[in-house]
């Protein structure tokens, strides 16, 4: 056999144990006549030891080895005298008997280490051996275990995993597809799915009431730290449910993997409306683990002569708690911060509530120290506090303040990463008006059904319909979100005019749809997870790239196998296409 043991489980009461070890070299040193070399497996790490004086000959095959050779040693598990308290084998060590190289290795262009010396660029070409690393090989297990979890209480809910097909038709309504030319349909394509919907909605009308299925899902969208190009949800639907019914079960679901996997439990979630999370915290995915809720105080400050204010269509602040001692430097950096062009603002008021119970601010040209003691009452301030304050277009300044909170948040250590704050954002609008098409769009997609008391005003006043739909929100990241479906195939026709449809694109695009429901379709509705996003926000990462084994870099490539890439001519020929190939 290759081994006996794996270098994670040898402790103190194998004391003289003969055992087998394989794995990677993590590093050797020689010291004196002893040899000393940390051999790695994905279990842990347990230091051999060679030793001159028993066998010479076995030391200096020893002293050859370099780091990531793959070897198998057997030898006499004994108490090391210089202990490790950083690792779970470092009570013991093994003397060396006999060793056998099973693979040499080149000099890995990075150390194989959790504080590695390589580059995200370098790691991600050599992905197999960034994998090697403890911390990066530990999301993957974290992936593992939620997705055995998710599984476990999902069936223990009567739920049944059915898997829907990848090759699909395209439905352009939402991301840009990723398509697939048919070579036995020439000039035909296939689409890649963004997620099963409407084959889960046809698994409802199919009597299959409970459905689920961890299944990848592929957009062609421009790349950020939580977005890959093909990614992994956790996807669900349910019959004869209302909302509270989705809410209550899939909140469960997230209790059991907190608790299972993390060993927390949580409190019952929050629910706020989408309207309260935009007028509090200017996101519809707010990060409530501090408070630091935006205040409107646009009639305080008003009638002074301030144009910038006074010309707003909407004025809030934010109140920093004991940071009046800000310098004139740390307030030109947030200035900096809200006018780079990503953010977009023009500038930043600042009031400082110094500790004598003065007021300072960079408007005081305006406003008297009533005034702005005024202001500093609506926002509940007291000495020692800063208020923080933009204004413009409502809905534009919002997404600002809302930059700048989180980045507040951050600078006082208000976002710890250890720390859970889950709610439900529901009551989101149905609708999105594009301006520039002088149409409707779904806010969420086109089978979402309205708040039942909201559906008169489809026909007289659409964009205040509010969606009978919910989000999962987990530290400020949107973790999943779902909807009550469109059932019926009366209301489903409607939505289609709504949204520009014409009779011919819908019954072209979702015929097979609106057909099932003319066969019985029962009440039903959803939700799907990221399960990217969810392994992330457990194991504290900024992006989700570190727990996806093989991931694309923010271009979309694959830079380990050199994807996406051209096609010879007999396949382009096989398949009808007429490409423009990139010069080599």
């Amino acid at each position: 056999m290759y081994r006996t043991n794996t270098c994670g489980e040898l402790r103190i009461e194998n004391l003289n144990q003969e055992v087998i070890l394989a794995g990677w070299v993590q590093k050797a040193r020689k010291m004196g006549g002893m040899i000393f070399v940390d051999l790695r497996d994905r279990y842990g790490i347990t230091q051999l030891v060679f030793n001159q004086e028993v066998n010479g000959e076995l030391c200096e095959r020893a002293s050859k080895i370099g780091r990531e050779w793959v070897i198998q040693v057997k030898g006499k598990v004994m108490e090391r005298s210089n202990k490790n308290p950083n690792i779970s084998t470092g009570d013991i060590e093994i003397i060396a008997c006999e060793l056998n190289i099973l693979n040499v290795s080149e000099t890995p262009p990075f150390t194989i280490e959790e504080d590695t010396d390589g580059g995200d660029d370098l790691r991600m070409k050599y992905r197999y051996l960034d994998l090697r690393r403890n911390n990066v090989r530990s999301n993957l297990e974290l992936r593992h275990r939620m997705a055995f979890e998710t599984r476990s209480y999902l069936n223990g809910q009567q739920f049944l995993e059915v898997e829907t097909p990848v090759l699909i038709g395209s439905t352009p309504e939402g991301a840009r597809d990723f398509v697939v030319p048919s070579r036995m349909n020439p000039g035909e394509f296939y689409a890649l799915p963004q997620s099963p919907q409407t084959f889960k909605q046809l698994l409802m009308v199919s009597g299959i009431d409970r459905y689920f299925q961890i299944v990848k899902c592929f957009r062609d969208e421009d790349l950020r730290a939580d977005r890959q190009p093909e990614f992994t949800q956790i996807d669900c639907e349910m019959s004869f449910v209302q909302q509270e019914d989705i809410l209550n079960m899939f909140e469960g679901l997230t209790k059991h993997l907190f608790k299972t996997v993390k060993g927390i439990d949580l409190s019952d979630f929050p629910r706020m409306s989408y309207d309260d999370a935009m007028k509090l915290y200017g996101s519809d995915k707010p990060d409530t683990r501090f408070d630091m809720k935006f205040v409107e105080i646009q009639d305080l400050t008003k009638g002074k002569d301030f144009v910038v204010f006074d010309s707003a269509e909407y004025v809030a602040a934010i109140r920093a708690e004991g940071c009046a001692s800000y310098t004139r430097k740390q307030l030109d950096e947030l200035t900096d911060f809200v006018k780079r062009p990503q953010i977009g603002a023009k500038g930043l008021v600042y009031v400082r509530y110094e500790t004598d119970g003065t007021f300072k601010s960079s408007v005081d040209k305006f406003y008297s120290q009533d005034d702005l003691k005024t202001w500093a009452q609506r926002c509940n301030a007291k000495p020692g506090d800063l208020l923080l304050i933009l204004c413009g277009t409502t809905e534009k300044t919002q997404k600002q303040l809302c930059e700048l909170r989180l980045e507040m948040g951050s600078r006082l250590g208000l976002r710890d990463k250890s720390q859970f704050n889950c709610l439900w954002v529901v009551d989101f609008p149905l609708l999105e008006f594009d301006e520039e098409l002088g149409r409707y769009f779904a806010k969420h997609h086109p089978f979402t059904s309205p708040k039942p008391e909201d559906i008169p005003l489809l026909d007289s006043n659409p964009g205040a319909v509010r969606a009978n739909a919910y989000d999962m929100v987990i530290n400020g990241v949107e973790i999943g979100g779902g909807s009550i479906r469109i059932y019926n195939s009366e209301l489903q026709k409607k939505m289609f005019g709504i949204l520009g449809f014409t009779e011919e694109k819908a019954q072209t695009q979702f015929g097979f749809l609106m057909n099932a429901f003319k066969f019985g379709a029962p009440p039903h509705g959803g939700i799907a997870f990221g399960l990217d996003r969810f392994v992330s926000i457990f194991a504290g990462l900024d992006s989700i790239r570190d727990c996806i084994a093989f991931p694309k870099n923010n271009s979309g490539r694959d830079v380990m196998i050199d994807a996406p890439a051209v096609l010879e001519q007999e396949q382009l020929d096989e398949l009808n296409l007429q490409v423009a190939l990139k010069q080599k």
